[in-house]
């Protein structure tokens, strides 16, 4: 059974001028409910991830200082959220998610999060709607417990993850792999282990050439045991954040490529969603649903 972490607490109320890129983590579920996609019984409430788990990939004084709403301004500022304890509430869950969404992955072949693919936060700060990096701390979980000895992150969101990329500089069992808007956020990229960066504009064409390229050709170089998948969607043309040309169809065949080839490896994948902020809603919920209604195609 197709596994999604989903808790009401994912969409957390904010001041005017945040809830928009909220909004999806409400309409996402019911939507794939509505169509028949998913069943109550596929969402599981998380429970939030213990401080251990989180301190192996965030540094003790940034998160003690992040619980305990103490951060300064400027560390603020770099969030783009107003810091409050619900907000840090809802990110150790999503982050815990993430975590039991292996363990789905590993009996199953794929589990979801409905939200997650924060990889903007680095280990002693969070950037851009992130604060605790939830595919990192999952990973270190995974390899705590000698779950696998060697782990890939492919992150096809349209911002690099400079905060992933970061957290693994030097840790040679996690491979970080980022294709990304040249141009995009954040403007000074951090060196991911395969960094694939876009020209802007670039279509589904070339954007699944070069995809197709590279990933096949990864997964037997680094023979992971366990794939993280960021799935973001704001490489779709008009993306009020992005600058890449892909139609909704090309991000669902990009999806269809990478779980596609995690199951013909037989890797098992956690996915999470990452970003999407099209200008209306509709095509946000529209093109996160396109992974979920592929992962029951495909898996089960």
């Amino acid at each position: 059974m197709l596994k999604i972490a989903y808790h009401p607490i994912y969409k957390h109320p904010l001041p005017e001028g945040h809830r928009f890129p909220m909004i999806k983590y409400e309409l996402l579920p019911k939507q794939l409910i509505h169509e028949g996609t998913c069943e109550e019984e596929n969402f599981f409430e998380p429970e939030p991830a213990e401080s251990e788990q989180i301190l192996r990939a965030h540094h003790r004084d940034y998160f003690e200082r992040l619980t305990r709403l103490e951060l300064k301004p400027s560390e603020v500022r770099k969030t783009g959220f107003p810091l409050s304890a619900e907000l840090v509430e809802r990110e150790i869950t999503i982050a815990g998610g993430t975590i039991k969404g292996t363990e789905y992955a590993r009996d199953h072949g794929i589990a979801m999060n409905i939200a997650g693919g924060t990889h903007h936060a680095y280990r002693g700060h969070g950037e851009a709607f992130c604060l605790l990096n939830d595919q990192a701390i999952a990973a270190y979980e995974l390899l705590e417990k000698q779950q696998a000895k060697k782990i890939l992150i492919i992150d096809l969101d349209v911002h690099q993850g400079n905060g992933t990329a970061e957290i693994f500089a030097g840790e040679e069992r996690v491979f970080t792999f980022s294709m990304h808007g040249k141009n995009n956020y954040p403007f000074r990229k951090e060196k991911s282990d395969l960094d694939i960066p876009l020209e802007d504009g670039t279509d589904d064409g070339t954007y699944l050439r070069i995809l197709e390229n590279h990933l096949g050709q990864l997964i037997e170089k680094v023979k992971p045991g366990f794939i993280f998948y960021l799935c973001g969607v704001d490489v779709i043309t008009g993306d009020k954040l992005g600058k890449l040309g892909l139609s909704l169809q090309g991000c669902k065949e990009r999806d269809a490529m990478v779980l596609n080839s995690c199951l013909s490896h037989g890797i098992p994948v956690q996915c999470s969603m990452g970003g999407g902020y099209s200008p209306e809603i509709k095509t946000i919920v529209e093109a996160h649903a396109n992974t979920f209604r592929l992962a029951r195609e495909l898996y089960f």
